[in-house]
């Protein structure tokens, strides 16, 4: 808008209208009472939005997509939509079943739920397979501990007979 006004100002150079020096300034229009934070979420929102359609987009013509599914969960769970999260990582599951990074997906939800035993019983299932994996072994004893039962020393990988059936319940 600023540019068609001051281009509209050297058009008319000759009459004494609107000229470049009388073009208003940004303060003029109102820009300074725009708050910068509020500008940012503002931003953060609308590409939060292109990057969750985004996401759906490629999840919708390959359903198996793990690189899609995870950070639109995260985004989900940003979100406060759990349940919607919850049920994209199970769609996932069905056409990815054992998949290490969507059942740790899973049990990353699960725990900010606060469904502890069921997020243990998925990271013990993926550790089953993966038994030197890192992150799923972190996120094991992070879920013990929010659930007040760490144990001490190593990690166990069997899961507990609370653990088996509330695998059996998330599923």
């Amino acid at each position: 808008m600023l540019g068609i006004l001051l281009l509209g100002g050297c058009a008319g150079l000759d009459k004494p209208g609107l000229s470049a020096e009388q073009a208003p300034r940004p303060e003029l229009l109102g820009a300074n009472h725009v708050d910068p934070a509020m500008r940012e979420r503002i931003a953060h929102a609308l590409r939060r939005d292109a990057d969750e359609d985004t996401l759906r987009a490629a999840l919708k013509q390959q359903p198996g997509n793990v690189d899609a599914a995870i950070p639109l969960a995260r985004t989900l769970l940003a979100q406060n939509r759990a349940d919607e999260a919850l049920q994209l990582l199970d769609d996932l599951l069905l056409v990815t079943p054992g998949d290490l990074r969507a059942l740790n997906a899973k049990g990353v939800v699960l725990d900010n739920e606060g469904r502890h035993r069921e997020a243990q019983a998925l990271y013990r299932r993926a550790l089953a397979t993966e038994p030197g994996n890192e992150m799923l072994r972190n996120n094991l004893a992070l879920s013990l501990a929010l659930d007040g039962t760490a144990e001490s020393g190593n990690v166990s990988l069997q899961p507990s007979a609370e653990e088996a059936h509330a695998l059996m319940h998330s599923k």
